[in-house]
């Protein structure tokens, strides 16, 4: 039904009671109506203020949240870096528990007995009579039997004093030179008091043993009679260094051109200042390179600006200045990264946890552990190349399942980018499934630098840039020898003694 039409008043009309209506109590309606409006204003003022304070509450809950988020976050890395500096107390089992059964020390059930080798000559005989007494029961009613007991064993003659050789020198008189001239005899040393033989067993001490230089020189004085003062150790070190330069600047010319090798730096101190022990190096060869700086120049120092073979390190960015022809990035790093992820998550509240980076750190350390031993059939030959490179496509496309999944936690993030990026490790993660007797890991350069720690942990670093210098040059012709099949000391022996092809001969088995 229509509505009414209001009925509009008169022109100029007026109310009576405009002023003064009885209908308001007495109150003046323009009065009212300036109220209302002003009451109206203020209400619309008081709802769009809690408008405002609504949303400045809202902003403030998402940082609220956000801090909380970030300091779950930082207490888990805290106390994932806590565990791992500081090894928890193993729980000792209650006293109802029953105790583990252990296995006896020693080799396990039917393994092969290790017995020392029979000498292959013996020196002297001794005869020794029959006993008058026996030794077990002091009894003296012993019969003598013809058996005789043979009983083999080696011992160390310990030379009293050291052996003197007096070279006499027949001269010739040089017309060019205008002087008298001699030439060394085998052996010999010129100007030298102390022999090759010496200097090479003080400097496989120092450096093949970690002996200090007083130790070095307290073991001589004791053993050999030799007397010398530590500084002269020094100077052996230092000569073994200016005959093996060399050797040094070869053996990283053929290190160049290697089908493969690994790399690795650690922290080293020179006269207190930080500096870094690199190493380069396979199974064949190890080099070794004391720097100021961990930067790429560095590394091309070792290995050259294009690297002929295929590279294996971490997943440090400085290796990429070498241009190497293909790269391996360690897996164990990344295996030990989603696991440090993986605990770092877990020690988070649960309102905190993001189950998809647990999943993709879980199933990423999988597919890992499953290549690495697709990788150790390949070397045993349980598997055919053409196998590998069929499994190698296959893990790359499980990687890209892996991690096509949307992701909240930021160090999963991370991996997820780092991993999926063609220009860092996608193309570096299943290398060694090419090569058959390439490594998936950069064990072989931590093996390598763990004995240069221990050496770091002994001497303290260096304290000037030829200690620094020395202690690059020796550690890498002793550990390559050592790889080459020679042993040190009579490689140390050629080198003070001979000339440097024949003591390249010395080092190498084939110095081609």
């Amino acid at each position: 039904m229509p509505s009414k039409s209001l009925r509009q008043p008169p022109a100029n009309y007026q109310c009576p009671y405009q002023h003064c209506c009885p209908h308001l109590q007495g109150l003046s309606t323009e009065f009212v109506f300036a109220e209302y409006q002003n009451s109206h204003e203020e209400h619309l003022d008081h709802w769009k203020a809690r408008d405002e304070l609504n949303e400045l509450l809202e902003q403030m809950r998402g940082y609220t949240q956000a801090l909380e988020a970030q300091n779950a976050e930082l207490k888990a890395k805290l106390t994932a870096l806590h565990r791992r500096q500081f090894k928890a107390n193993r729980k000792q089992p209650p006293a109802s528990a029953r105790p583990p059964e252990r296995r006896k020390r020693g080799a396990p059930m039917g393994h092969p007995a290790w017995q020392r080798p029979k000498p292959a000559h013996i020196d002297q005989t001794r005869i020794v009579a029959a006993p008058q007494v026996c030794p077990h029961c002091n009894g003296t009613d012993l019969t003598p039997i013809a058996e005789i007991k043979v009983h083999l064993q080696e011992d160390i003659v310990l030379a009293p004093r050291p052996q003197v050789t007096c070279f006499k020198h027949h001269q010739a008189f040089c017309a060019h030179c205008r002087r008298p001239v001699i030439q060394a005899a085998d052996g010999e040393m010129l100007n030298c008091p102390i022999g090759p033989t010496t200097k090479a067993l003080a400097v496989f001490l120092r450096y093949g043993m970690r002996v200090p230089y007083r130790k070095v020189q307290e073991l001589f004085g004791v053993l050999f009679g030799m007397r010398f003062v530590p500084a002269s150790a020094m100077s052996f070190d230092r000569t073994a260094t200016l005959k093996g330069q060399p050797l040094y600047e070869d053996l990283k010319e053929k290190l160049r051109v290697a089908l493969s090798a690994n790399a690795d730096e650690t922290g080293w101190r020179q006269d207190g200042i930080n500096h870094y022990l690199w190493y380069a190096g396979n199974e064949q060869l190890a080099l070794y390179h004391i720097d100021r700086h961990r930067s790429a120049e560095a590394a091309q120092l070792m290995l050259g600006e294009n690297f002929a073979g295929v590279l294996t390190t971490d997943g440090y960015a400085a290796y990429n200045a070498v241009n190497a022809k293909e790269r391996q990035t360690c897996l164990a790093h990344l295996i030990r990264y989603c696991n440090e992820i993986r605990q770092e998550i877990l020690l988070k509240a649960p309102r905190f946890q993001d189950p998809q980076a647990l999943e993709f750190v879980d199933e990423l350390a999988g597919l890992f552990k499953n290549a690495c031993a697709q990788g150790g059939k390949l070397r045993t030959g349980k598997i055919s190349p053409t196998t590998a490179l069929g499994n190698r496509r296959g893990f790359y496309r499980k990687l890209g399942t892996i991690c096509s999944r949307p992701l909240q936690d930021e160090k999963a993030l991370i991996l997820q980018r780092r991993l999926t990026d063609e220009h860092k490790d996608k193309p570096r993660l299943f290398t060694f499934l090419k090569y058959p007797n390439l490594q998936p890991t950069n064990n072989q350069a931590e093996r390598s630098l763990r004995g240069m720690v221990i050496f770091r942990k002994i001497c303290m670093g260096t304290r000037s840039p030829s200690g620094s210098h020395t202690h690059s040059v020796l550690p890498s012709l002793l550990l390559t020898a050592q790889r080459q099949g020679r042993h040190p000391l009579g490689f140390l022996e050629t080198l003070f003694g001979a000339k440097t092809q024949t003591a390249q001969a010395a080092l190498y088995n084939d110095s081609s």
